[in-house]
């Protein structure tokens, strides 16, 4: 997927490039090729960012560590503010950040990467709690499971007795 160079933009119909994407991503280990678009808009002194894409992962279980494929989906939009980039070195090492300063910026010279941005956006669609299923019982521990003879470290021997006594 190739760079949008944002100054190209203002001169092209509506002030606006539409990416077709039918590829796997980089750094997205999916099973079937992310498949959508991201369209950019020049708006003055910000970019429209809109992107629609899905594709399926391999993800697995928490609870029983079972694999499970998962359909990622998105549809997203964000304002990305074009500003030159402020030169940190010349900032203090420790300053308050400011709200107003929590806001994605880019060069009005420079590059837009739609893979990069299509990349964060399906990484913010996986799930933090990844469950194949809202029953899953977890991992099911047999009665069965054979007597292992345990060596207790004869250093360790005081508190084994210890132990023994308490929950007798």
């Amino acid at each position: 997927m190739t760079s949008i160079h944002i100054p190209r933009l203002i001169h092209l119909p509506d002030q606006t490039e539409r990416v077709e994407i039918k590829q796997h991503l980089l750094d997205l280990e999916t099973l079937t090729p992310v498949q959508g678009f991201v369209e950019v808009s020049h708006r003055g002194n910000y970019l429209d960012v809109k992107g629609q894409a899905e594709t399926i992962m391999t993800l697995t279980c928490d609870r029983c560590l079972q694999q499970f494929n998962h359909r990622l989906s998105i549809k997203a939009s964000e304002m990305i503010w074009l500003e030159e980039a402020i030169d940190e070195s010349l900032l203090e090492p420790e300053r308050e950040v400011l709200m107003e300063e929590l806001v994605e910026t880019v060069s009005p010279q420079g590059y837009f990467e739609p893979e990069t941005w299509l990349y964060e956006q399906l990484c913010l669609e996986i799930p933090q709690r990844k469950l194949c299923d809202s029953e899953c019982p977890g991992i099911e521990l047999s009665d069965e499971l054979p007597e292992v003879e345990t060596k207790v470290d004869h250093r360790w021997a005081s508190l084994e007795a210890l132990k023994r006594q308490i929950s007798n």
